[in-house]
C-alpha cells in the first residue's frame, strides 16, 4: 500500500472556510479534501476550477492550483485545462446557480465526456446574492424570489447530464458518511464525472423551508430523484479519442506549401483590387491564385470575401490587396481596380461602382449596363472567352487580363501559382484561362 504523504490539501494560510455557520458547504470542501487525501495526486498537478457563488470561495483554500471565472463558465475553462494538459487532474466546484446559468455547458461536456470532475454544491437558491430561486429550487420552495413557493419544476442534474451522455453521475447529501469515498470515485472515472450534492444553505434556504438534514433525503423522493448512483456507462474519454484521431490524420495530412519570391513587380505602392461575380463562378478560387501569384512575385497579399449564406445563388465579392510592402489595414476604400463580371455583381456593387474615383479602371463583362461612374472603363468579353474553355474560368480569366493589361508582376507568377496549389486538371483548365485572359488585350482598343 502506497504511504499517504500528504495528510491534508487544505492550507491554513489564508484562515478558516469562509462559510456562514452550519453551511452545507463546509461539507462538501471537507469532504473533497478527503478524496484528495485518500488519492495521493501531486498538488502541482491538480487544479480546482471555481466560477461566482458561495462554493466558488474554496479554491484559494487548497494547496493546488486554482482557476477562478464568470458565473456559470467554470466548465468551460477546466475542459480548456484538461485538453491543453491532459495529465492533470481538474475539478470544478459549482453550484446549482452556475448549473443554471451555464446549462449548456453542462451538457455539452457530458456529451463530449471530456475527463473532468463536477461537484455541484446544491443548496437550491442562489446564496451569495440574496437567496433567489434556482433550477434546481423544489416545487413549493420558498426562496427571495418565490415567496409564495416555487411553481417550477426542478432540474434533475443527473439525469440531464446522463441523458446527454454522463458517464457517471451520483446524487448525494452533504451529511452521507461516504461522502470523500464517493468524490474519490468520481475523481478516478477516466470520463466525465459529476456529483450533485444536496446541501444546506443556512443563510437563507433552510430557515425559509425550515429544513432539517432528514428533509434532504424526503426531498429527493418527492422529488421522484434517486439518491446514490444515477448513471455509470463508461465509454472513451474525448481527449484521448481526439489526439489518437488527430495522431491518425497526420500521417495524411498534406504538406504545407511554402511561396518563395521567384519573378519581379512592378507594384510601387498598396493596391486594391475587387472583383465581383456570382456564387459558383470560382471567384474566391481564383483570387487566391492572384494573391499566391503576387507572393511568387515578391509582394504581400491579403483577400477579404463577401457571400451571401445561400450556395451557388448571389453574388460573390472579394477584395484582394497587393503590396510591396507590410498591409496593415485589409479593407480597400478606392479601388484601383475593378471587375464586374455578372449581374449579381454589378446588383451588389451597384451603389460602390456609382462612388469610384476617375483613378480606378472599372473592367466589366460586355454584356452589363453600368451605372454611371467617373472610373475608366474597359469592356471584356469575359463569359464569351471562359465558354470556350469553361465557364468557371471567368474568374482566373478576368484576373489574367487585369494583371496583363496593369503589368502588376509577370503572368508567369500566376501561373506559377496555379501550378503549385491546385489539382493537376484543375491546374490545367485554368492555365488555358491565364492564357486567355493575357490574350484579351491583344488587340483591344484601351
Amino acid at each position: 500500500m502506497t504511504a499517504i504523504t500528504h495528510s491534508t490539501y487544505l492550507t491554513d494560510k489564508v484562515g478558516p472556510l469562509p462559510f456562514c455557520p452550519g453551511c452545507g458547504h463546509d461539507k462538501v470542501v471537507k469532504a473533497l479534501n478527503e478524496a484528495l487525501v485518500r488519492l495521493q495526486p501531486d498538488p502541482t498537478k491538480v487544479v480546482i476550477v471555481t466560477d461566482i457563488g458561495c462554493i466558488g470561495l474554496a479554491d484559494r483554500y487548497f494547496n493546488t492550483n486554482a482557476f477562478h471565472g464568470l458565473h456559470g463558465r467554470s466548465i468551460t475553462y477546466a475542459c480548456g485545462l484538461k485538453l491543453a494538459r491532459p495529465e492533470l487532474t481538474v475539478i470544478v466546484l459549482k453550484g446549482d446557480g452556475g448549473c443554471g446559468i451555464g446549462g449548456t455547458h453542462l451538457l455539452n461536456v457530458a456529451r463530449r465526456n471530456i475527463d473532468i470532475t463536477l461537484i455541484v454544491a446544491n443548496n437550491f437558491n442562489y446564496g451569495m446574492t440574496g437567496g433567489q430561486h434556482s433550477v434546481t429550487t423544489p416545487v413549493e420552495g420558498i426562496t427571495a424570489t418565490t415567496p409564495i413557493g416555487n411553481v417550477e419544476g426542478a432540474m434533475d442534474l443527473c439525469r440531464t447530464a446522463a441523458a446527454a451522455g454522463a458517464g457517471w453521475a451520483y446524487r448525494a447529501t452533504g451529511h452521507d458518511p461516504d461522502l470523500g469515498e464517493r468524490i474519490a470515485d468520481a475523481i478516478r472515472e477516466p470520463g466525465f464525472a459529476m456529483l450533485d450534492i444536496w446541501e444546506m444553505c443556512t443563510a437563507y434556504y433552510q430557515p425559509r423551508n425550515k429544513l432539517k438534514k432528514k428533509d434532504l433525503t424526503n426531498m429527493m423522493s418527492l422529488a421522484n430523484m434517486d439518491h446514490g448512483l444515477i448513471a455509470h456507462t463508461p465509454r472513451p474519454e474525448y481527449g484521448v479519442s481526439i489526439r489518437k484521431s488527430w495522431q491518425s490524420a497526420k500521417t495524411s495530412t498534406k504538406r504545407r506549401m511554402i511561396v518563395k519570391p521567384q519573378f519581379k513587380h512592378t507594384v510601387t505602392q498598396q493596391t486594391g483590387i475587387i472583383i465581383a461575380g456570382s456564387a459558383g463562378q470560382k471567384i474566391r478560387s481564383a483570387a487566391s491564385s492572384f494573391a499566391q501569384g503576387a507572393m511568387f512575385a515578391g509582394l504581400k497579399a491579403t483577400q477579404k470575401d463577401d457571400y451571401p449564406i445561400t450556395v451557388m445563388t448571389g453574388h460573390s465579392v472579394t477584395e484582394i490587396i497587393v503590396s510591396p510592402e507590410a498591409i496593415d489595414y485589409t479593407a480597400i476604400e478606392s479601388p484601383d481596380c475593378f471587375i464586374i463580371i455578372s449581374e449579381d455583381g454589378l446588383k451588389k456593387s451597384r451603389a460602390r461602382i456609382a462612388k469610384l474615383s476617375d483613378i480606378c479602371t472599372l473592367y466589366v463583362e460586355q454584356s452589363l449596363d453600368l451605372p454611371e461612374t467617373r472610373a475608366k472603363v474597359v469592356r471584356l468579353p469575359l463569359m464569351q472567352t471562359a465558354k470556350k474553355i469553361d465557364r468557371l474560368s471567368v474568374g482566373t480569366i478576368a484576373l489574367a487580363a487585369v494583371c496583363t493589361d496593369r503589368g502588376l508582376f509577370p503572368i508567369e507568377a500566376l501561373e506559377a501559382a496555379v501550378s503549385a496549389f491546385q489539382k493537376q486538371a484543375i491546374a490545367e483548365v485554368n492555365l488555358m484561362a491565364i492564357k486567355a485572359g493575357e490574350g484579351l488585350f491583344f488587340g483591344i482598343e484601351k
